[in-house]
């Protein structure tokens, strides 16, 4: 985590102090989605998010938001912000809490895009700035070779999203492992972050020229089908350029038709795991294993790199294995499909969870580390005494967030992704089955899912506020 903020990420209160202990929110949680699993039973009868319902806008509004021009600029921002990123983490101060680099990209960029995607749909889309690059390249070669360029190769179906997955672990990794314990402690310095924003930038344009710049997004870019992902539970949407409103959840029940769909999903879950875990569940067994690596000849920084990389392996595989476990057991229930396919049809139900861990665990560091990106590191984006905007003098306000609020909002947030989940995979059910009876009976699978991530969410905030 970026050490401006070394409050804010632990800005959460103990046992002692809640007004009701945190062990009574497990049992309250819990008892929270039983009731749910009971009311959908008894009240959801019909499938209502299968069908695709999407109603345009008013022209008006749809020609201000969705037409060349808005998508020019979008793009022109994306590409300014991209080239901030890369002056400031190349020309600014080494110190990882003033620079605006580090900050912009695993704060404003990482988060903040998931939030923006929630609310009003793939805005990354608009945003990319790779994406942006490469069209204006494309443009550019038809206008000399009177000719659309075509991408020289085929993307190879089997690989389907699994590039974008291990982009993302790469990512996660880069900022969790890299770093050890924190970025000032080994050396994630903006530099070296920044480096790693121009390998990936070249990685990602030089991959869409070969495949196609719309194949490559949908498949193999990570960001783009992370925050697409995300943007599924939205309600807007543009469609043949113009901007409608669907049914909210109901694109998230097409989603997961792509090989490594549920990759990705679940290393948004696993990764979150992993880091509620670093410095408290796995604390113990991770120094344990760094010091049987480093007895063994291995040096310390790789010792504890690998360490960690073992343990954050391990939090992909234990999200896998809950997940599958509730597939395999909804496989008992007579007519289902084959394991593949009824894990691919209900894999969309992991992502409002994969939300509700994001808003859990990262809800106090975002806000804080948001008063940061647009106070002090707005206007001295390179650490170097400058006020380009008149708030260098800025700060962050600690106080604004009192802990009691952070504790209700992360269990707020876990209570309702899972409530959520358990919604689409009830609906799911219905159609997979064609009876409420096979898909109730089903369901009881599912809610055993929803109740451990549940149970395992509130367990890692409860060892951070130890």
């Amino acid at each position: 985590m970026i050490p401006l903020i070394p409050v804010a990420h632990g800005l959460l209160i103990g046992r002692q102090d809640l007004p009701i202990p945190q062990w009574l929110f497990a049992w309250g949680a819990s008892l929270v989605l039983i009731v749910s699993f009971v009311a959908l039973s008894v009240l959801w009868r019909d499938v209502r998010f299968e069908t695709d319902r999407w109603r345009p806008v008013s022209d008006r509004l749809s020609r201000v938001l969705v037409n060349p021009v808005t998508a020019g600029l979008a793009g022109a921002l994306g590409v300014a912000l991209l080239g901030v990123v890369i002056w400031s983490g190349l020309s600014g101060t080494d110190s990882p809490d003033l620079n605006f680099s580090l900050t912009f990209v695993f704060i404003t960029g990482w988060l903040g895009l998931v939030v923006l995607s929630v609310l009003a749909g793939d805005v990354f889309r608009a945003l990319n700035p790779w994406r942006a690059i490469a069209r204006a390249v494309s443009a550019g070669f038809r206008l000399v070779a009177g000719q659309p360029g075509r991408a020289p190769l085929r993307y190879p179906e089997r690989l389907g999203r699994w590039p974008a997955a291990a982009a993302i672990v790469g990512f996660v990794w880069l900022e969790l492992i890299y770093g050890i314990g924190g970025f000032s402690s080994v050396g994630l310095e903006p530099r070296k972050a920044t480096i790693a924003v121009i390998v990936y930038s070249v990685y990602t344009l030089v991959a869409m020229a070969l495949f196609g710049i719309e194949t490559w997004l949908d498949r193999g870019e990570g960001f783009s089908v992370f925050y697409g992902m995300f943007s599924r539970l939205a309600a807007p949407e543009a469609r043949d350029g113009r901007l409608g409103l669907r049914r909210l959840l109901s694109a998230t029940t097409h989603w997961a038709t792509v090989s490594g769909s549920i990759g990705m999903v679940i290393i948004a879950i696993g990764t979150t795991t992993f880091d509620g875990s670093q410095e408290g569940l796995f604390k113990s067994p991770i120094d344990s294993l760094f010091r049987h690596l480093n007895d063994a000849g291995l040096g310390a920084v790789a010792a504890h790199r690998l360490a960690e990389s073992v343990f954050l392996a391990l939090s992909l595989a234990g999200v896998a294995a809950i997940f599958w476990l509730g597939v395999l057991g909804m496989r008992s229930v007579p007519g289902s499909p084959p394991l593949r396919e009824l894990g691919s049809r209900f894999a969309h139900t992991l992502i409002p969870i994969g939300l509700a861990y994001l808003v859990a665990h990262y809800f106090s560091y975002f806000v804080f580390g948001e008063q940061a990106q647009f106070t002090y590191l707005l206007s001295d984006p390179l650490g170097n005494g400058s006020d380009y905007f008149g708030t260098a003098s800025g700060g962050i306000n600690y106080t604004s967030l009192s802990a009691a609020a952070v504790w209700y909002v992360q269990v707020g947030a876990l209570i309702t992704g899972h409530v959520t989940g358990l919604v689409l995979a009830h609906d799911r059910a219905l159609a997979v089955y064609g009876d409420v009876r096979r898909a109730s009976l089903s369901q009881r699978w599912m809610l055993a899912v929803m109740v451990a991530f549940t149970c395992l969410g509130l367990f890692l905030l409860s060892q951070s506020n130890v």
